[in-house]
């Protein structure tokens, strides 16, 4: 899947923001809330899924 031109800027901004910070807690807890947004991606998308299939 391909993301679009927005979102290709933001990451590019949001990259640019890691790359910038120099504190180590900072990134561990960026670290964090990543996690925490890619698994409930996981768990949306595994719910739309279910939902599609009349599994929900």
């Amino acid at each position: 899947m391909e993301l679009s031109f927005s979102q290709t800027f933001e990451l590019e901004r949001m990259r640019r923001d890691i790359d910038a910070t120099q504190d180590p807690q900072q990134l561990r807890e960026l670290s964090k809330a990543l996690l925490r947004a890619w698994f409930s991606e996981k768990a949306s998308t595994n719910q739309a899924i279910r939902a599609q299939l009349g599994d929900a």
